[in-house]
């Protein structure tokens, strides 16, 4: 295939119709297909409870921890059953997120970015080359990291024969450094295809990238997520899923990564109230102006307590309406309008705004009821308000917000974006 027939998803980049059968996915997550996928997750995030606070310390790429992925089969949850994949749905990943994000958020983190990025399979790339793309990622257990943040639009890819070679660096690379393959967007310069944004896969060991190790957040430490330089790394022509543009159904890549941060932010509020409801439970008497005997009796805790409970229920009601929501509309394949497109976007940054609140409320306010006690190291409470501050800085929540209100005053839609 020459370089003038690469074959791309997004009709509105070049001017071709869009296919029908975009993908396999079709339908929702029954009860028994959800069940099963959080008892997978809930074994996971057991197994991950064990060390959490050794291994944040350490501050090492996850290796182990992915293993751990690949086995249980989380990783291919969302791919094509005849491949050997799960046949899973994405209300199901998203709760898997959730599930493994109670414990520890790095890692429910880059399974997000991974089923996000594998997911551009379906969205970007074109049907008669999807069935290869599922059967390697199957195969080999591919975990999907990636290079693509908007706000540092740095590489480009220069024609080289048949090929591009990569230049450029790329800060904020999630899961690059510790996963298999790498998804990259970059611009082409110069040539035919000037201007053209392609998206495309790299293996983790590929000829002229180099992982910069530089990722010192205060939370979310072992999500991989430094930097990473390429310097004319080959780009063959079969490494190439597609290009970026603004389609209705190629973009929603983009509400979905935004719908994965959701659940993982209620993931943060759940664990840190579990937690913090052992502590107030194993706490002996109460506070000396108390009337109560021991603080789980304390009125002023249990308000508190009351608080988060009720919170964190009407999150979590409309986190699962619209995890199935986004199914509904990733049914429609090519029919997906852009109104379509926009509707879910506005519903998913709803919750967006009401999930990142919470999980910083909770994580910061918990130990209002815990104590001076739980402030210690070795508790390691700490540690989910160290995770949602970080995460919940990746876009302005307030941006989201000013969505949500334009959308409900004037009925206006963001221009489509890699945030929007």
């Amino acid at each position: 295939m020459s370089i003038d027939t690469i074959s791309t998803s997004t009709g509105s980049v070049t001017g071709q119709p869009v296919p029908e059968g975009r993908t396999h996915w079709s339908g929702t997550a029954d009860d028994a297909e959800l069940a099963h996928w959080d008892a997978v997750a809930t074994e996971v995030a057991t197994k991950l409870a064990v060390d959490v606070l050794e291994r944040d310390r350490a501050n090492l790429d996850p290796t182990t921890e992915l293993d751990l992925l690949r086995e249980s089969g989380l990783v291919n949850l969302l791919d094509p059953t005849e491949f050997g994949g799960g046949g899973g749905h994405w209300e199901s990943a998203f709760r898997v997120v959730r599930i493994l994000s109670r414990v520890d958020a790095s890692i429910g983190q880059l399974l997000a970015y991974h089923y996000i990025n594998a997911g551009n399979i379906g969205f970007t790339a074109d049907p008669d080359t999807q069935a290869e793309w599922h059967r390697k990622t199957v195969q080999g257990r591919w975990i999907w990291g990636d290079s693509v943040n908007p706000t540092d639009p740095d590489l480009s890819l220069t024609q080289d024969g048949d090929a591009f070679r990569l230049n450029g660096l790329k800060r904020f690379s999630t899961g690059a450094s510790a996963g298999d393959v790498i998804l990259v967007n970059a611009v082409v310069r110069g040539g035919d295809h000037d201007g053209t944004i392609f998206q495309f896969v790299l293996d983790h060991d590929r000829a002229g990238i180099t992982y910069l190790g530089d990722w010192d957040a205060l939370g979310q430490r072992l999500s991989a997520s430094g930097s990473v330089r390429f310097e004319d790394v080959l780009v063959e022509q079969t490494d190439i899923l597609g290009t970026v543009g603004d389609e209705p159904f190629s973009s929603l890549v983009t509400p979905g990564i935004q719908l994965a941060f959701g659940n993982l932010y209620l993931g943060i509020a759940e664990g840190a109230l579990a937690q913090g409801t052992e502590l107030v439970r194993a706490r002996k008497n109460a506070w000396f102006l108390s009337h109560a005997e021991t603080y789980r009796d304390d009125p002023f805790v249990q308000r508190v307590v009351g608080e988060f409970v009720s919170s964190i229920a009407a999150v979590e009601a409309l986190a699962d309406r619209t995890n199935a929501s986004f199914d509904r509309i990733i049914e429609r394949g090519a029919d997906v309008t852009a109104e379509d497109r926009g509707a879910i976007a506005i519903e998913i940054a709803k919750l967006k705004v009401v999930s990142t609140e919470l999980g910083i409320e909770v994580a910061n306010r918990i130990f209002e009821v815990t104590g001076s006690s739980s402030a210690k190291a070795s508790v390691g409470l700490d540690l989910f308000w160290r995770n949602v501050r970080t995460h919940s800085l990746h876009d302005p929540v307030d941006y989201k917000k000013l969505e949500v209100g334009a959308n409900h005053l004037n009925g206006e839609l963001q221009p489509i974006s890699l945030y929007t």
